[in-house]
């Protein structure tokens, strides 16, 4: 409903799908401004409240989905939770279990809830990060839950080939989200994205383009099982 999320659906609307959007309650006024960007597009937008971290939410979600747009054919999995922490030891197990069930069980809820509607030709498209592959230093759940995000796109790309449905990853590095000045302090929020080559933070409309390039069959046909980087020009090993 904001962010990259938004840039996603609004330029998936510009390619002609219609889109639903998943979202918290509590985020009903994000929600409502992607709508209307994307009727401003001319698709039809379709809201549904819920809860990720619920595997019924998720099941129910997929299900008006189908009812009210007719099918499924891409499924985008974006919802994600961080909080910094300075010292691993304040770590708590409240916050530690809300990572994994936001970013990971959400991401497996969302796709065993979709399945049954995808067919050959499908796409699932996860969103992972810089930070499952480097790590961050104040970010150590976060960064586990990217981490197995990346795996997990890997093993369900093989799981999943011979049905003809691919599945990718798009791993953006420092992104200018809400997320950002949500979970970090206003002195790492000023510096966000400066130490890239690029000195700058990318924005969403820089990240959503990659996710429509992976969704279409005539470009990217052959490419499944993917974790695509969008980092600004960092240098990553391997």
């Amino acid at each position: 409903d904001s962010g990259i999320g938004r840039a996603v659906a609004v330029l998936f609307a510009r390619e002609g799908a219609d889109i639903a959007i998943f979202y918290l309650e509590e985020e009903e006024s994000d929600a409502r401004e992607t709508r209307e960007a994307i009727l401003a597009e001319g698709q039809r937008a379709v809201l549904i409240p819920g809860d990720v971290c619920n595997y019924a939410s998720c099941h129910y979600a997929v299900e008006h989905t189908v009812k009210e747009l007719g099918k499924l054919d891409i499924l985008v999995n974006n919802a994600a939770y961080q909080e910094n922490v300075k010292n691993v030891e304040d770590l708590s197990l409240e916050q530690f279990d809300r990572t994994f069930r936001t970013n990971i069980y959400g991401y497996f809820y969302m796709i065993k809830a979709a399945l049954s509607h995808l067919n050959p030709g499908s796409v699932i498209i996860n969103c992972g990060s810089i930070t499952g592959m480097q790590g961050s230093k104040e970010l150590v759940d976060y960064s586990a839950t990217k981490g197995a995000i990346h795996a997990f796109t890997k093993a369900l790309a093989l799981n999943l080939v011979d049905r003809q449905i691919r599945v990718n990853c798009v791993a953006p590095g420092p992104i200018w989200t809400p997320l950002q000045p949500a979970a970090k302090s206003a002195d790492a929020v000023a510096v966000h994205g400066q130490h890239t080559p690029l000195k700058r933070p990318g924005q969403p409309e820089e990240v959503a383009p990659l996710f429509v390039f992976l969704a279409s069959e005539a470009d990217s046909s052959y490419i499944t099982g993917e974790v695509l980087p969008v980092v600004g020009g960092m240098p990553l090993g391997g």
